[in-house]
C-alpha cells in the first residue's frame, strides 16, 4: 500500500464500505463481492467494431452495481474515499486477467476539470492506475471532456447518447500519437447503457486506435 495510505490509516482509520466494521476500506469478506463474476465467461464476445451494437472489442465488469459495490463506489466518488480505489482497482484487474483478451494501454474515461477539481481526483484515473499496476500495463490519460456534460444517472436511457456524444476528444497531439494503431481497454467505475464508453471509443478510434476494449467495477442493469 502506498505511504500516503500508510500515513491516512494513522490519522483517520478506514471503516468498511460494506459493513463498516473498523480497519480497512473493504474487509476481506466484502471484498469477496468483487469476485463473483469470475468463474463466468467474458461478458461480450469478441467481434469485429461493425458486427457489433457496441463499437468495442469486449466489455468487461467485475460485478453488478448493487449493494457492497454500488457503496464502495459511492464513498469513493462522493466521500472521497480513495483507499477504496484499491480492492477496486485491483479486482478489476484480477477479472481482466481472467477473462480479457489483448490490451495494450489502460485510459480511464474522464469526468470534466470542473468536477475533478470539486472532487480532488477523477476515481477512474485512480481505478486505472491501480489497475495498471497489477496487470502490468501502462496507463495514458489520454481522453478530456470537451465540455461539462450532466450527470448520466440523471437522464433515461434515451438521453445519455445525446449528453455524451462528442463529448470526448484526445488531450492533444502527442495523445493522439500515443493510441495510434493501439488496443485500447477503456476504464470507468459503472456501465449502464454504454453510452459514454461508445463515446470515448469514437474518439479514440477517430485518433487510429485499432482496437477498444472496456472494463468497469460494475454494471447497471
Amino acid at each position: 500500500m502506498p505511504p500516503s495510505h500508510s500515513i491516512l490509516d494513522m490519522a483517520l482509520p478506514a471503516f468498511c464500505a460494506g459493513c463498516d466494521t473498523e480497519g480497512l476500506a473493504l474487509c476481506g469478506s466484502c471484498r469477496r463481492t468483487l469476485d463473483v463474476r469470475l468463474p463466468l465467461p467474458p461478458g461480450v464476445p469478441l467481434g469485429l467494431k461493425a458486427a457489433m451494437p457496441l463499437p468495442l472489442a469486449q466489455l468487461e465488469w467485475c460485478a453488478p452495481f448493487s449493494g457492497v459495490v454500488r457503496s464502495s463506489l459511492h464513498r469513493l466518488k462522493y466521500s472521497g474515499e480513495r483507499r477504496l480505489a484499491v480492492p477496486l482497482g485491483e479486482a478489476m484487474a484480477t477479472r481482466w486477467r481472467t477473462a480479457g483478451a489483448g490490451g495494450e494501454l489502460l485510459v480511464p474515461v474522464p469526468v470534466h476539470a470542473s468536477r475533478a477539481r470539486v472532487r480532488g481526483f477523477d476515481q477512474a484515473v485512480l481505478l486505472a492506475r491501480q489497475a495498471s499496476r497489477a496487470l502490468g500495463i501502462p496507463l495514458l490519460v489520454a481522453l478530456e471532456r470537451s465540455r461539462n456534460t450532466s450527470p448520466q444517472f440523471d437522464l433515461g436511457r434515451s438521453q445519455r447518447w445525446a449528453n455524451v456524444h462528442g463529448a470526448f476528444v484526445l488531450r492533444g497531439p502527442t495523445d493522439a500519437s500515443a493510441v495510434r494503431g493501439r488496443w485500447i481497454v477503456l476504464v470507468d467505475d459503472v456501465v449502464t447503457t454504454g453510452s459514454t464508453l461508445v463515446a470515448c471509443a469514437d474518439a479514440l478510434y477517430d485518433a487510429g486506435a485499432v482496437a477498444v476494449s472496456a472494463l468497469t467495477v460494475a454494471r447497471e442493469r
